[in-house]
């Protein structure tokens, strides 16, 4: 069997569609939502309403570019959650319909499941086990692979996720959404040394990224008391700090858990393991404690329609299909699948 599997992913701002033959990655086309950045985040109607406009053409392209025929496909995969409820509504609707339509299997893909499985479209690939730290706007998770279906959670964020947590910074500065990437920008020319901030110590491996952000709030605004201009003229040593200070929280965790566990097959992925910092620090950590890293490239770490291949070339081995009146899940635990 050679399946060729079409893909969408709908869960957010971006409007997403892949073809796989056999397991190969095709394309992986994207339509970004410019529309949410003059209101400083993503605006859940409008990203609806966009996915809608949007993933007729985007789907178009991603058949087109990859030479198949819709007679050629063996099944429709698509992102069931965790997401945006309208969004993943768009997403899981033209799947169903289109499904039917053509007669054949649908898919619903697990969102975390998938960035996890994103290891697996390029060399190097990790093998089993391994731990993935699962980092972007919405989840911060340590996740212990076990096979390609089977993973468990053994650490995440009690409240904020790490990529929110740079978001909410970047708006704290008066820096344009989305903020995270420029505060990495910034940072590389800061001193990461040039300002200390406080955190709350979770038990276990958990995370949180509330305190932080508290904690930050409260320093802008103390500073700016004294300096209406302090952000302007320290910009890039407090990005350098922050970005520092938040990297450290998540690696310490990661490094606990290579202990705790044994396994030291360490795998990133999810929006914020795009982040050059967060990059060059677990690649220092990983030459000191021996272990091998595995980093997705660029144009799968952010939510994108290949990695919704990726996992559904595997379901689709074990003939892990779903009924037609499947709805999506706003919340979905990675370990369900």
């Amino acid at each position: 069997m050679r399946p060729v599997i079409l893909a969408i992913e709908s869960s957010c701002d971006e409007t997403s569609a892949s073809v796989i033959r056999n397991g190969k990655v095709l394309n992986n086309i994207i339509a970004s939502q410019a529309v949410h950045q003059i209101y400083g985040g993503v605006v859940p109607e409008l990203a609806s309403r966009a996915h809608q406009q949007n993933i007729v053409a985007v789907v178009q392209q991603a058949l087109d570019t990859a030479h198949v025929q819709r007679t050629e496909l063996d099944a429709i995969a698509f992102t069931r959650g965790p997401g945006l409820m309208g969004a993943l509504l768009v997403g899981v609707s033209f799947a169903k319909g289109m499904a039917m339509a053509l007669n054949i299997p649908l898919i619903e893909i697990n969102h975390m499941q998938a960035h996890v499985l994103a290891h697996f479209i390029d060399d190097p690939k990790p093998s089993f086990p391994f731990l993935c730290l699962t980092v972007s706007g919405g989840h911060t998770q340590i996740v212990l692979v076990k096979d390609y279906l089977t993973m468990e959670v053994i650490g995440q964020t009690q409240d904020d996720a790490v990529g929110e947590a740079f978001d909410k910074a970047a708006k704290i500065m008066g820096l344009p959404y989305p903020g995270g990437p420029l505060i990495d920008k910034y940072s590389q020319t800061g001193d990461a040394k040039a300002f200390k901030f406080s955190e709350t110590i979770m038990p276990g491996l958990d995370f949180s990224f509330s305190g932080i952000k508290t904690a930050f709030l409260y320093f802008i605004r103390d500073e700016k008391k004294k300096d209406t201009s302090f952000v302007e003229k320290n910009l890039h040593n407090i990005c350098a700090s922050l970005q520092s200070h938040l990297i450290n929280m998540l690696l310490t965790r990661v490094e606990q858990a290579s202990r705790q566990t044994g396994i030291k097959q360490i795998a990133i992925a999810g929006g914020v393991s795009a982040n050059s910092g967060l990059r060059k620090q677990l690649k220092a950590l990983g030459e000191k404690n021996n272990w091998s890293i595995y980093i997705p490239a660029f144009e799968y770490c952010t939510d994108n329609a290949a990695m919704i291949a990726m996992a559904a070339h595997f379901k689709f081995l074990q003939k892990d299909f779903c009924a037609l009146d499947v709805a999506p899940l706003a919340r979905m635990p990675i370990n369900v699948s």
